[in-house]
């Protein structure tokens, strides 16, 4: 979950708690053929190499690379970024 007092703002905390919510209903198989789209979505986050975890840590990754992205100032795309993510999970 993301903390009260961070720099992320409004819109991309929504999407990301709506991400991570499609992804734990998601039974493993499924989650298992979407963890390439989560890892491209982790690496364009980090703007480089990821960390490459599996099923079970790929939302805590993704939420600390989405704070260090906006507290970075890089939150003009991350929003679009997860509601695509969240479009490939469905």
């Amino acid at each position: 979950m993301i903390p009260a007092r961070t720099t992320v703002p409004d819109d991309v905390a929504q999407e990301l708690r709506r991400v991570v919510q499609r992804w734990r209903q998601l039974p493993l198989d499924h989650a298992l053929t979407h963890v390439p789209s989560v890892h491209a979505v982790l690496a364009e986050l980090a703007d480089g190499p990821a960390p490459a975890g599996g099923p079970q840590v790929v939302m805590d990754q993704l939420t600390v690379l989405v704070q260090d992205a906006c507290r970075e100032g890089r939150s003009a795309r991350v929003a679009e970024r997860l509601v695509a993510l969240r479009r490939v999970l469905s």
